[in-house]
């Protein structure tokens, strides 16, 4: 059986417009208020799990490898939390961590995943396999002019160099107790994943940027950020009926207010409900 534990990393911050889309900001800054640059709030909460031998960390946040202009335009910060702290918290050390599984590589779920040590760049997890879904990894290092700012190679290269990335074709489990679903319409292949988290809870869903905060739940408020936003309005649909009829709970990286929810049907469609740190 796994052990589940959430991991904060820190937090940072988003355009409000660009995270809800087609969303006026009267209707989205009633559930999120922005501050005076229209950014709102973002947790960055990776999902530690422990289980057949294995330590798993599914996403890293984005590291410490940002210069001050980065850190002002995304008021990034790590007083609170950072990842190794988390880590280490748990009881664990970086050199622990068996593997490390990405649902895509943009700076914010990826860049955790190395760290600079003066020019060089070495894996914060020395001993872990990461793995990526291949199609999402080629679309990457190719990247189109709309996620180009999203894909830096200082995360990327040294995973290739590594030795230690492990590409996976298309759904199915990537380790014991861990499925995967891709998902096209946030970025070509992204891997949402499914863990075993047993009797108590039941089957746990790491959401990433399908459903970044609960109130992506809705049709219609999807991201800016989003290559094929209809797209990502057919898959969030079909998710969520499954997650409802099966009973999912939903582990949410980046809603900095709520770390899990069910899905409930009422006669507003779909909605988040039961928002509680996970096994609470």
């Amino acid at each position: 059986m796994n052990t589940l534990r959430p991991l904060e990393t820190g937090t940072f911050r988003l355009d409000g417009g660009a995270m809800f889309g087609v969303v006026p900001r009267p209707l989205w800054e009633r559930r999120i208020a922005p501050d005076g640059r229209n950014r709102i709030p973002m947790a960055m909460r990776s999902l530690l799990v422990e289980g057949d031998g294995r330590l798993v960390i599914i996403e890293t946040g984005l590291g410490h490898k940002y210069d001050a202009r980065f850190a002002d335009l995304y008021a990034i910060d790590h007083e609170t939390a950072t990842l190794e702290r988390s880590l280490r918290a748990a009881g664990f050390a970086p050199a622990d961590v068996t593997d490390v599984i990405l649902t895509h590589l943009h700076f914010d779920h990826v860049g955790g995943c190395t760290t600079r040590n003066g020019d060089r760049l070495a894996l914060t997890f020395p001993n872990a396999r990461h793995h990526v879904q291949r199609r999402h990894w080629d679309w990457a290092a190719h990247p189109n002019p709309r996620e180009r700012a999203s894909f830096f190679a200082e995360n990327l290269d040294p995973l290739a160099a590594s030795g230690q990335l492990v590409l996976h074709d298309g759904p199915g489990e990537i380790l014991p107790g861990i499925e995967a679903r891709t998902f096209d319409g946030h970025t070509e292949a992204q891997q949402i994943l499914l863990v075993d988290g047993g009797e108590r809870l039941g089957t746990v869903a790491y959401v990433a940027d399908l459903l970044p905060t609960q109130h992506h739940l809705a049709p219609a408020w999807t991201m800016g950020y989003d290559v094929r936003p209809l797209v990502t309005m057919d898959e969030k649909a079909a998710f969520l009926d499954e997650a409802e009829r099966s009973g999912w709970t939903l582990f949410f990286g980046h809603d900095s207010a709520a770390e899990t929810a069910r899905v409930a049907r009422t006669d507003r469609g779909l909605v988040a409900t039961e928002t509680a740190p996970l096994g609470r």
